[in-house]
């Protein structure tokens, strides 16, 4: 049974709809005038993005370990690994759209005051569903674009998995000669200052934080709503299992982000709620 918290209060969805929670978060965007929404991998579930972790997924099928940062850096051994794992990534999300939670928050810029999204998402999905790329950061990456880690000369991924296709290596810099490597943070890599920083400082300035589909058990990416509160903004938290930080939060819900946040859309662009 779904259920959400209001004001401090826990309530069953027996007593209350799933159209009733999202009227409550609608309220919650109607009043703010500085929204930022933060997202987690369970916003882009019904995009049936594949899962790392469950039986299945592709780390039944590659060693995280081997993909680290340092390896990368230091093996060619661990960057051919690097490159066969991104192979099948491309392939796997290549065709993945963007779903209704994309949607209605991509709705929210024109119809509330979201000032931005910021992300743990590597798919780009909400830049897809229609948010302006100026309002996404993504505090991991993006697996759409191959930089150069030496002077960050851009190359298309296309092109890169096309040589992959055809079994051949990846190539160096043809400007420095130096690595190419998705956007993507490895493990052992630290997060692009710039973003982190600014994603912090939108979180401590606004007056409104909706985290989406997130564990919020990720660091430091998940310090973001509590440098929220702290700031005294309220806190939504929209996700099918209980987090650490609901014990915080204003308004917390259980439920799919896909229903609930294409509710709560339709109910602030018709003033229902």
């Amino acid at each position: 049974m779904k259920d959400f918290r209001y004001g401090g209060f826990a309530m069953s969805e027996k007593n209350n709809t799933g159209g009733e929670q999202a009227k409550a978060l609608a309220r919650l965007l109607a009043e703010s005038r500085d929204t930022v929404i933060f997202t987690g991998a369970g916003i882009s579930t019904e995009s049936g993005l594949a899962d790392f972790r469950s039986p299945g997924g592709i780390w039944d099928r590659f060693d995280p370990e081997d993909l680290s940062y340092p390896r990368f850096i230091s093996s060619a051994e661990s960057r051919h690994r690097y490159w066969k794992f991104y192979q099948q990534y491309w392939l796997e999300a290549m065709d993945v759209e963007p779903n209704r939670a994309h949607f209605a928050v991509a709705r929210l810029e024109k119809s509330a005051n979201l000032t931005a999204v910021v992300t743990q998402n590597i798919d780009g999905l909400h830049q897809k569903a229609g948010n302006g790329p100026e309002k996404v950061y993504e505090l991991h990456g993006n697996m759409w674009e191959v930089r150069c880690l030496s002077c960050s000369e851009l190359y298309p991924w296309e092109d890169i998995l096309a040589l992959l296709e055809e079994d051949k290596e990846v190539h160096n810099c043809e400007r420095c000669g130096g690595l190419l490597k998705p956007t993507t943070i490895s493990f052992g890599q630290s997060l692009p200052e710039n973003v982190l920083r600014e994603a912090q400082e939108l979180c401590r300035n606004c007056d409104l934080l909706i985290c989406i589909g997130s564990s919020l058990v990720v660091y430091p990416a998940a310090s973001l709503p509590e440098q929220a509160k702290n700031g005294g903004a309220k806190l939504a938290i929209l996700n099918r299992e209980p987090t650490p930080l609901d014990r915080i939060a204003d308004l917390v819900i259980h439920g799919e982000a896909g229903e609930i946040m294409s509710w709560a859309a339709e109910a602030v662009e018709t003033n229902s709620f």
